[in-house]
């Protein structure tokens, strides 16, 4: 999910880049944030469990 998050700020960072506007934070600082969201998700931050291997993986054997 924090992926996402940084894809999308990492986006909205380069179109004001390209269009040279300002939102009143500095696309540095955009990219500074895509960044940190970037290495929570690395870190497992905000990753779901829900649906994991649980126990490891089971092969079964028909």
């Amino acid at each position: 999910m924090l992926a996402i998050v940084a894809a999308i700020v990492f986006g909205l960072a380069f179109l004001l880049a390209l269009i040279g506007s300002s939102i009143g934070i500095s696309t540095t600082a955009l990219i500074a944030l895509g960044l940190c969201l970037l290495a929570l998700h690395q870190a497992g931050i905000g990753t779901s469990s829900v649906g994991s291997w649980r126990g490891g993986y089971r092969r079964t054997r028909r």
